[in-house]
């Protein structure tokens, strides 16, 4: 049976949403259900998060053609892919057997469906192997629409793979962060049990304060707050802006905390609450992905952005 941790009902609380937090709860499954194995079948993405050997989480994402994820069964998650070199997961999930805290998340932003996955992932044969301990479906809110298709080689250039570190943001990163519409954000709690989450919003709904501090609003969602009740627990979190257009990836570790400051948050329309990302390091990688996304459709719910 679905329970939250000590976090999760700690921000629930002090949101006072703990009464919608229960009813969300039966959200909350321990196997996938033949509508989502049809849907995760469906999917040329997922993204995963976890921690690396130091103790940074990293999200990341695993791509392929449809039919890559599999369910053998209700309690299993197959990933016929692995992170490709240069990827901050790549040490942690390509080459070792044992067992991995992971949190993923599928995405169809064609019909604004989403699902999390969170489970212990082994290695073998070229891919993984996710035993369950969570699924969740989430609501389509602030999730933009787009279309993808996959880069044809035979038709076009291969583009050049670089990996580029920093430990602050570049001009250029800097504006591809303002210029952003969506992010994931991968978190652990205390017990190291990992989540991946999508947060959308209009361009300009992440600031960018420095060159090492982010700060995006909370937007009103299922109550859950898996992300904000791991933060409450572990302020340790990673986060990957795709280049829906280019294929590329950018990949910022370092620590979020939620900032409960009610004069603050009013000044951002829609926020329920603000998040804070500080960042220890960055990691870009051009063509870190084989798919192209059209131009977005943005979300209705999206809140305007001053």
């Amino acid at each position: 049976m679905a329970t939250y941790h000590s976090g999760e009902i700690a921000v629930q609380d002090r949101a006072e949403l703990s009464d919608q937090a229960r009813f969300s709860l039966g959200g909350i499954g321990e196997a996938i259900p033949e509508v989502a194995a049809a849907f995760l079948a469906e999917q040329p993405m997922i993204v995963v998060g976890g921690g690396d050997a130091t103790g940074r989480v990293w999200a990341s994402q695993l791509t392929g053609p449809p039919g890559f994820l599999r369910t053998p069964t209700p309690r299993v998650l197959t990933v016929d892919a692995l992170p490709l070199p240069g990827d901050p997961l790549a040490d942690v999930l390509a080459g070792h057997r044992r067992s991995v805290q992971v949190g993923m998340i599928a995405v169809e932003p064609a019909t604004r469906r989403r699902m999390r996955v969170n489970g212990r992932a082994v290695t073998g044969h070229g891919g993984l192997r996710v035993d369950i301990d969570q699924v969740i479906a989430n609501c389509p809110k602030y999730l933009q629409k787009r279309n993808y298709r996959f880069l044809e080689f035979d038709a076009e250039p291969a583009p050049t793979r670089t990996v580029t570190d920093g430990a602050a943001l570049s001009v250029a990163q800097q504006q591809t962060v303002r210029a952003a519409d969506t992010f994931f954000i991968a978190t652990t709690s205390d017990r190291g049990d990992a989540d991946a989450s999508h947060r959308g919003g209009n361009p300009g709904f992440v600031q960018v304060l420095s060159p090492t501090l982010l700060r995006w609003p909370d937007y009103v969602g299922n109550a859950m707050f898996l992300t904000l009740g791991n933060l409450a627990l572990n302020p340790a979190a990673g986060i990957v802006f795709p280049g829906w257009e280019t294929g590329s990836a950018l990949h910022l570790t370092g620590t979020a905390r939620t900032l409960w400051d009610q004069a603050r948050t009013a000044r951002i329309p829609g926020a329920q609450r603000l998040v804070e990302f500080s960042i220890e390091a960055v990691r870009e990688i051009s063509a870190a992905s084989p798919l192209r996304w059209s131009a977005p459709g943005y979300s209705r719910f999206n809140p305007p952005v001053r």
